[in-house]
């Protein structure tokens, strides 16, 4: 354990705990980098800087942004449309706004100088083009906010910018003005775009008529507009920007306090309800903890804390970051994760939670070694999913922040390959292009504006000693495209926080519910609730190996090699490393070993068992290479027991007063009889097993013969389960979670594996059903007695059932039971206690989805009459909740990027 000291600020200058992340004293790993080579790593930057940003001036400007492969400027309306992308021009000289202050930053003051010039001299902003309301704010509002902080800046240093008049802020706020007839709406949320000169919804604005926008989108105007509104005096801007954050908070899902990726502008309902921490809602968390930071509201760290929780508790599988639905956490959405999170890390530094902020990092720098880029988006298990690197500068972002944090030389050189890379491989004659596939290195005519706002700066502060600065960077906080804006800010005029009081104010939010007026009328915030505090890193990391350790697991996974020295063994062990085909979840030599190697058994929510290592945990080196190559070992043994992914099957309850309108997906297994090679699948009636666990021969096993046995989870392997119900007569089995309140709306269905041995003696089918859905049917038994089930491959029609017609007719009235099962992860069981496997927390990904756990025949067919007793109108309630999940799969599918 390491010991971490907690205080709680009491000044506003305290809360820039920023400032307290970035004063580690942790001693260095290793050989450190020497002064002259960071000298010359820094160097390179400049140089690499200079070659991108001349060729931009001598062959693109005044064009929005630089072609470096035909070596022109791209001009909206010239060049073929690229769609969306588009929307970031505005024929305003995109790329040379943004890079105004990393001019300062890399000591080109007489160059910023003729920059802000050309700007004042060149820019217009009232041109008749559509442009995005997000884009437009964070690189051309912020990158003339934040080329007026650096002027400022010079101008009170008194050698540069003596003439400047505050021109650039009064753009700025010219700029401000365009943007907001773009927040008249009823929810406060803006539209996606607005014409610079003719507003929305007018008949020559060509817009206004959207519905829906992301969350980052609408959450990503903070500190832009309050950073105009305290530099002018009119507030205005930071009104309106604060009405959205309000709202968007209001529409979080109140249960898993997660936010979906996009959103209905008018209405507040959440269209695409994936959430994640990467594209489309990436910079709203990282604009909550930052208004913190600029404002001082503790409003802004209170949503923030509550979002985070959610987030380390839902989306975190550290190294791994992946997106859930927002009504049912616990449940994938994808199976890959974008480039866009990688700018995680480096919140998380801010937030002071390091150790998942090493281990995603490094699972992004291994990710970036492997292809040298980091793609677009890959898989889980590190393949390519979407090939293109617009040369994106998120991963460099949590580089810089973790090596302030840390302070560890490693970052340096993580840094170093980020500079190779570029050179190497994206690097053209006329500036960097863009990489259309990193796996075959070919590149796209494209050198976006954020590689010369943030990629230069953040790889300048890598490397720069701090007499290599013009001012103190810590002066200042970086928006999400990297604009400097100055923390005092805070102190600066501007409209009331809350409580609300004023008649601005009020006026201007009529639309904001009474919950959160109220929420701001309150004189004291709850704090019990979320975390003041941020860790003193002094004392972070007392171990210096603490970093290396962390990283070293996830190396070796995503490498799926680990070296291992010839070492003597531990004397203390005396046996042979366990290997992952003999572990034996129930046996207590195993746990001990597992111990030993630093492997432990955590218990999930939804009742599966993880296996996780921590290398630091073991009784030794050689014991943590042990565990390293277990659950290696394990984890390629998972995958090889799901590469025939099952579909999964039905449990149909077909006696009174059902008659097969309730069918309950359950999951199938490995072995035993196939349904889905059954015509008629198997019909009888189910009885409760005794032992209930099934892991002993039947007492009852004269009353069980020709009847489907329940079973209940645990204790035992599922083919032993099977070989004892077998014995006594059964014609099948169920298998019931015995994790009260598990349910398929929340948890991937189950595969069941067999034990390592060969099942081919079970012959019967084998079923698996989550609590939830097992104890319909015994709650079904406990009333009725007699329950009759269907066990098939998919529901039957009822007509089929009851007046032996086809069974091989699909039921008609269930449409969705084709598409819905297979949009979800299954997840294979390899034993009864340790069902999925993941070196340092990181899990084994699926590969196959399966379906809801209910599906009904809202239309029911003939059937015989049954009375309308209090047990059918408790099955209409059920079918009521169970038509909503139904939906709520049905919009996943849609979802899926």
């Amino acid at each position: 354990m390491w010991t971490v000291l907690w205080f709680r600020p009491a000044t506003m200058s305290a809360l820039l705990f920023s400032l307290l992340l970035l004063l580690s004293t942790l001693c260095r790993l290793g050989q450190s980098m020497s002064r002259e080579e960071k000298l010359k790593l820094r160097n390179q930057v400049v140089e690499m800087f200079d070659h991108a940003y001349s060729n931009y001036m001598d062959h693109a400007y005044p064009a929005d942004e630089l072609m470096p492969l035909t070596c022109r400027g791209r001009v909206r309306g010239l060049e073929p449309s690229r769609g969306d992308v588009d929307d970031a021009l505005g024929m305003f000289s995109l790329t040379l706004i943004d890079t105004l202050d990393t001019l300062v930053l890399l000591n080109k003051t007489a160059e910023f100088e003729a920059a802000v010039r050309r700007v004042l001299k060149d820019v217009r902003l009232d041109n008749d083009v559509v442009v995005s309301v997000f884009e437009t704010n964070i690189r051309v509002l912020g990158g003339l906010l934040g080329g007026h902080s650096m002027a400022v800046m010079l101008k009170d240093a008194g050698h540069y910018m003596q003439w400047y008049q505050d021109e650039l802020l009064h753009m700025a706020k010219d700029l401000g003005l365009r943007l907001l007839p773009a927040f008249n709406t009823s929810s406060g949320l803006p539209y996606p775009r607005v014409n610079l000169k003719h507003g929305v919804r007018g008949p020559e604005s060509r817009t206004g008529t959207e519905t829906d926008t992301c969350t980052a989108c609408a959450g990503t105007i903070i500190l832009e507009f309050a950073a105009l509104s305290r530099f002018t005096g009119d507030p205005v801007f930071e009104v309106h920007a604060r009405r959205a954050l309000n709202f968007l908070w209001e529409k979080r899902q109140r249960n898993s306090n997660l936010v979906g990726t996009t959103i209905n502008i008018h209405s507040g309902e959440w269209v695409r309800r994936d959430s994640g921490v990467g594209a489309g809602i990436d910079s709203y968390y990282e604009y909550l903890l930052k208004a913190y930071i600029l404002l001082g509201d503790d409003l802004f760290l209170q949503r923030f804390n509550i979002h985070y929780a959610s987030i380390m508790k839902y989306i975190s599988q550290p190294p791994l970051l992946l997106d859930v639905h927002i009504h049912k956490p616990l449940l994938p959405a994808r199976t890959w994760m974008d480039s866009l999170l990688a700018f995680f890390p480096g919140l998380q530094v801010l937030k002071g939670d390091i150790r998942p902020a090493i281990e995603t990092h490094e699972m992004l720098y291994q990710v970036t070694k492997k292809h040298n880029f980091l793609p677009e988006a890959f898989t889980t298990d590190f393949r390519v999913h979407w090939a293109q690197h617009p040369l994106r500068p998120e991963f460099a972002e949590s580089t810089y922040f973790l090596y302030k944090a840390t302070k560890d030389p490693y970052y340096l050189e993580v840094g170093r390959t980020v500079l190779d890379n570029l050179n190497r491989f994206a690097r053209v004659p006329c500036g960097f292009a863009a990489m259309k596939d990193v796996r075959t290195g070919s590149h796209e005519d494209r050198m976006d504006s954020f590689f010369l706002a943030e990629m230069f700066k953040y790889l300048f502060l890598l490397f720069a000693e701090e007499e290599d600065l013009p001012f103190n960077v810590e002066d200042y906080i970086f928006t999400t495209e990297a604009h400097l804006l100055p923390l005092s800010l805070s102190t600066a005029p501007h409209a009331p926080s809350p409580p609300v009081n004023s008649t601005v104010q009020a006026a201007s939010l009529p639309h904001l519910s009474a919950s959160v007026k109220s929420l701001w009328s309150e004189e004291e915030l709850d704090d019990s609730n979320f975390d003041w505090t941020c860790p003193n890193t002094r004392l972070l990391f007392p171990d210096p190996a603490f970093p290396r350790n962390l990283r070293d697991p996830i190396r070796s996974a995503v490498d799926k090699s680990c070296p291992r020295p010839a070492l003597h063994r531990e004397p203390g062990m005396g046996r042979p490393p366990l290997r992952a085909q003999d572990f034996m979840a129930n046996n207590p030599d195993h746990l001990e070993l597992l111990r030993r190697m630093g492997v432990s058994l955590i218990h999930l929510k939804d009742g599966r068992v993880q296996l996780v290592q921590h290398a630091t945990q073991a009784v030794s080196a050689v014991a943590a290479e042990d565990g390293m190559r277990f659950m290696q070992e394990m984890m390629e043994l998972s995958s090889q027991q799901q590469k025939e992914q099952l579909p999964p099957r039905a449990v149909q309850i077909i006696s009174h007063p059902f008659f097969g309108r309730v069918v309950l997906t359950a999951g199938p297994a490995q072995f035993g009889t196939d349904l889905f090679k059954s015509i008629t699948g198997v019909r009888g009636f189910v009885t409760v097993a005794e032992p209930y666990s099934g892991c002993a021969e039947l007492s009852n096993a004269a009353f069980v013969q020709g009847r489907i046995a329940l079973l209940q989870r645990g204790q035992c392997m599922f083919a032993e389960k099977a070989r004892h119900i077998m014995k006594a007569g059964a014609i099948g089995g169920i298998v019931i979670d015995d994790n009260e309140g598990s349910s398929s709306d929340t948890a991937p269905l189950f595969q069941m594996a067999g034990d390592g041995r060969n099942t081919d003696d079970v012959t019967l089918p084998l079923l698996f059903l989550f609590y939830k859905e097992g104890n319909i049917l015994l709650e079904a038994l406990k009333e009725y007695r007699e329950v009759e089930v269907l066990l098939s491959d998919k529901a039957r029609d009822r007509a089929s059932i009851f007046k032996g017609g086809d069974a091989q007719e699909e039921d008609q009235t269930s449409p969705t039971s084709a598409t819905l099962d297979r949009s979800h992860v299954s997840t294979v069981e390899l034993d009864e206690s340790a069902p999925e496997l993941a070196p340092d927390n990181e899990e084994v990904t699926p590969e196959e989805d399966v379906g809801p756990a209910i599906k009904s025949n809202p239309e029911p067919e003939q059937e015989p009459a049954v009375d309308k007793d209090s047990s059918s109108k408790s099955v209409k309630a059920m079918m009521a909740d169970w038509q909503e999940d139904l939906e709520a799969f049905q919009q996943m599918e849609k979802d899926e990027l």
